[in-house]
């Protein structure tokens, strides 16, 4: 019943500050600036891509402002996704134990998960113009103890058929993780993930944070302008050693300062097949 992660909400005490940013690194456009009464905000929607990013600073006591001193600074509020029938989601989640509301000409959706709410906005699609320098996001991370309870939880709030998951692991990050994926042979989903080092940045962020959204990825066409923009500083390149500095990087992670917030990683064309069951689609790059 998912299409696709279509926008991210990102709680903040700065929404002017926070858009500048998104503005500043990866060329994301102001589409729109309104109020939410569902959640007790003022939004500024920015463009990246073909995906909305909605920075929301609170306007008075509401959900908002509650994420805001429950979590001590700005971060990652929500993941949002697309159906064609976002009622129908709407009540598969509630049948699943789900609190829901409808607010705002969409639906509210929490998953408690490990005693933490987890929120997700479901809503109609919708054609936007691209923007800026990436093309879309595709991924939204959760982090958290118990991968398969998470994992489960995720799989019945949303009618997933789990034989389209795929699952990774990094010693490099020292994680383990299941994308579930909303549809079979395409890139979008929600990833859980679970810290398998606690000396390593994931595992001594859950230690602080506890579980919730880590960050969320996107692809873009070309990487160069993104690591340009953002003059070296705030973010992580993953380039293999060999590779000319004139061709692209295979993926980068701008850093939470960087966008106000929230880290987001960034995926050349094809490369997250690398890791989302199908290596063989990824597009070779000469050197």
């Amino acid at each position: 019943m998912l299409t696709e992660i279509d926008r991210v909400l990102l709680a903040t005490p700065d929404a002017e500050a926070a858009a500048a940013k998104w503005r500043a690194a990866l060329g994301a456009v102001e589409v729109a600036r309104d109020a939410l009464p569902g959640l007790a905000a003022r939004r500024i929607v920015m463009r990246a891509g073909a995906s909305d990013i909605e920075i929301l600073e609170p306007d008075g006591t509401g959900p908002i402002e509650a994420a805001l001193k429950r979590r001590g600074r700005a971060h990652l509020f929500a993941a949002g996704a697309a159906s064609p029938d976002a009622a129908k989601v709407a009540e598969t989640a509630r049948a699943s134990g789900a609190a829901h509301r409808e607010a705002d000409g969409r639906h509210y959706l929490t998953l408690t998960i490990e005693g933490a709410p987890i929120e997700f906005v479901i809503s109609p699609p919708s054609e936007r113009k691209p923007a800026g320098l990436v093309d879309f996001l595709y991924e939204a991370t959760v982090l958290a103890k118990d991968q398969a309870g998470a994992v489960g939880q995720i799989r019945d709030a949303f009618g997933l058929d789990e034989t389209s998951f795929t699952t990774i692991t990094s010693e490099v990050f020292g994680y383990t993780g299941v994308l579930t994926l909303f549809e079979k042979g395409r890139l979008h989903r929600f990833e859980v993930i679970t810290p398998t080092d606690d000396d390593k940045t994931m595992g001594r962020y859950h230690a602080r944070e506890g579980t919730g959204f880590y960050m969320a990825f996107a692809e873009a066409p070309h990487l160069g302008p993104i690591e340009t923009a953002v003059e070296g500083k705030g973010l992580t390149v993953d380039r293999p050693a060999a590779r000319p500095a004139g061709l692209s990087s295979d993926q980068l992670w701008l850093h939470p300062p960087t966008l106000g917030g929230m880290m987001l990683g960034v995926s050349r064309p094809t490369m997250a097949w690398q890791w989302s069951g199908h290596p063989e689609r990824v597009g070779k790059i000469d050197a």
